[in-house]
């Protein structure tokens, strides 16, 4: 199968906040009074964060049975090809954040905010840690991969959670039983453990499923440093960062590194609030901080 024997209907959400809202119920903030968090709505109890109806389950249930379905090798390196040589336009940092609002939708059950502004509020928990600068900005920029929306790509093609391609799927992987409907699960050489790849190869050298994550590392590689990349490019990658999975694959630079991507987990899931940050009043750091590691234009 090629992409464009794929179904035209491919976009199952209402919006992209079902699957965050997925990912919370998952991944529930730790209780306030043990974790010391100060990351959910002062106004909300932990029980209503992320509160959503039933028939949400179908419509995610659907992106990541066409997300399984679709994720193969031949993907993937279609889609590596497509847009990997970063030949699509030129874009500043803060013009794409401001690109990216056109994704807003006021249906998100706990917060109608923009995109910049919930990538601010992400920032300013950050900055409000101590954190250094290229850490703050991390949180500003680390779901900008996903204007790939705006450019007709499918959901499935952009959000959800990532996982390596070319080897056996991971049981640990959510609704994973849909990949019994993937090309690739026919194909044996991608069927044992390591499939195309050496064990401890490491990550750099492993094919993940296409998606923001690894369209803005790719975006943002000469730019940041390594922890950050980190960050950036596999903190869709639950499998591996939460669930422990793929070890096998990873070397001991993946294992350093990897504890930056579970810090910054934290502040990527836990940081939606009510409460709108000040764009206007904010703006003036944010563009001096992007200054200070990009120019005035990037190749995406």
């Amino acid at each position: 199968m090629t992409y464009s024997d794929l179904p035209e209907d491919n976009s199952p959400l209402e919006n992209l906040h079902q699957l965050e809202d997925d990912l919370l119920e998952r991944y529930p903030e730790p209780d306030t009074a043990e974790s010391g968090s100060q990351f959910t709505d002062a106004d909300k109890k932990q029980s209503e964060f992320r509160n959503y109806q039933d028939p949400a389950r179908d419509s995610v249930k659907e992106f990541y049975r066409l997300n399984h379905v679709n994720q193969t090798v031949e993907f993937v390196k279609q889609k590596r090809a497509e847009y990997l040589g970063l030949n699509k336009r030129k874009l500043g940092v803060w013009q794409a954040l401001e690109h990216l609002n056109t994704l807003v939708d006021d249906s998100d059950p706990d917060t109608d905010l923009p995109q910049i502004a919930h990538a601010m509020q992400t920032a300013e928990q950050i900055r409000a840690d101590g954190h250094p600068g290229w850490f703050i900005l991390t949180g500003l920029i680390h779901d900008l991969g996903k204007v790939l929306c705006l450019w007709d790509e499918p959901q499935w093609a952009v959000v959800g959670d990532t996982f390596p391609v070319g080897c056996k799927f991971s049981d640990s992987i959510v609704y994973s039983e849909y990949f019994g409907e993937n090309a690739d699960h026919q194909a044996p050489e991608y069927q044992t453990e390591c499939g195309i790849y050496e064990p401890n190869c490491g990550l750099d050298n492993v094919l993940m499923s296409w998606g923001h994550d690894e369209y803005l590392y790719h975006v943002t590689k000469d730019y940041l440093p390594l922890q950050a990349l980190y960050m950036i490019r596999y903190h869709s990658f639950y499998p591996g960062h939460r669930e422990n999975a793929y070890q096998h694959l990873m070397n001991d630079q993946d294992r350093e590194y990897f504890r930056y991507v579970k810090e910054f987990n934290k502040y990527d899931l836990y940081t939606k609030s009510s409460s709108p940050p000040d764009v206007e009043k904010l703006r003036p750091y944010y563009q001096e901080l992007i200054a200070e590691y990009f120019p005035d234009e990037i190749a995406w």
